[in-house]
C-alpha cells in the first residue's frame, strides 16, 4: 500500500485483518499501531497536518460512554486511566509509548495513519514515529496532543504483513483531497475507473511538484499510475 491509496473502510478493515472502530488502536499488529484520523469539518477530534506533511499532530479520546455516564464525555478532561482503575486509556498506552522513547528504554511506536475523507471514503498517508504529548485546554477541559513523524523504513525493518510506503511523498492536504475528489468524480482521469484508486502528483514530489495545489494531484487506478510511472524518467 502507498500513500495516496484510496480505500474504502471494508477495504482498510481487510487489509489489517480486524474491524476498526475506534480510532485509537494500540499494537493493532505487533510492530505497529493504527490511529484512524480526520481533518474534514465537524471531525469529533482537532487533528492537523504540519511541516509540508511530514508531522502529524493527533488528538487523543474522549473517555468511553459508560452507562454509568451521565454526562457528555466531551466535557470530562480526557485520561489516562479508566474511571477508577489503575487500568490504561488508549492515550494512557500511547503516552507510555512516549515516555519510554524520551527514556531510552523502546524505539518509538509505529503508528500506521489512515485517513477519512468523506463518510465511506479513507486515504492511506503512511507510517509514523510517535515522538511526543502534552496536554492542551480546549473548551475548558483538558486534552491529550499526540506528536507525530513521518518515516521511510523497508519492509525487512517493519516485518509487516502489508507492503510498506514507498516512492516517499508528502502527504496531499486534505482540503486538496477533497477538492480533487470532487472535480475528478471519484475515478481514474484516465480511464474512469472507481477501482484501486489513489491521489496521484502529476509531478511526482521528488521532482519539485507541490502537494498543496490540486492542479498537481489527480485520481488515477492502479492500472494507469503503474503506467504513468513507466514513462517517467
Amino acid at each position: 500500500m502507498n500513500i495516496g491509496d484510496i480505500i474504502s473502510h471494508h477495504q482498510m478493515c481487510n487489509e489489517e485483518g480486524t474491524s476498526l472502530q475506534r480510532g485509537m488502536n494500540y499494537r493493532i499488529k505487533p510492530n505497529y499501531s493504527i490511529f484512524l484520523m480526520s481533518i474534514r469539518t465537524g471531525a469529533p477530534y482537532a487533528d492537523r497536518i504540519e511541516d509540508d506533511g511530514n508531522t502529524l499532530i493527533y488528538e487523543g479520546h474522549d473517555i468511553a460512554n459508560y452507562k454509568t455516564l451521565k454526562t457528555s464525555p466531551k466535557i470530562i478532561d480526557q485520561s489516562e486511566f479508566l474511571p477508577n482503575s489503575t487500568t490504561l486509556t488508549e492515550n494512557g498506552k500511547f503516552i507510555q509509548c512516549v515516555k519510554n522513547y524520551k527514556d531510552k528504554k523502546s524505539p518509538a511506536e509505529i503508528v500506521k495513519i489512515y485517513e477519512k475523507i468523506k463518510p465511506g471514503i479513507w486515504s492511506f498517508n503512511g507510517f509514523f514515529k510517535l515522538i511526543d504529548f502534552w496536554q492542551e485546554i480546549s473548551n475548558n477541559r483538558k486534552v491529550f496532543k499526540f506528536k507525530l513523524e513521518l518515516i521511510d523504513f523497508d519492509e525487512s525493518e517493519a516485518d509487516c504483513s502489508t507492503s510498506l510506503q514507498n516512492n516517499h511523498t508528502r502527504l496531499i492536504p486534505t482540503y486538496v483531497k477533497l477538492e480533487v475528489w470532487k472535480r475528478d468524480n471519484g475515478k481514474c482521469v484516465i480511464c474512469g475507473s472507481n477501482k484501486n484508486l489513489h491521489f496521484d502528483h502529476n509531478i511526482p514530489f521528488s521532482k519539485g511538484g507541490s502537494s498543496t495545489t490540486s492542479k498537481n494531484i489527480q485520481i488515477l487506478c492502479a492500472n494507469c499510475n503503474l503506467s504513468k510511472n513507466d514513462k517517467i524518467v
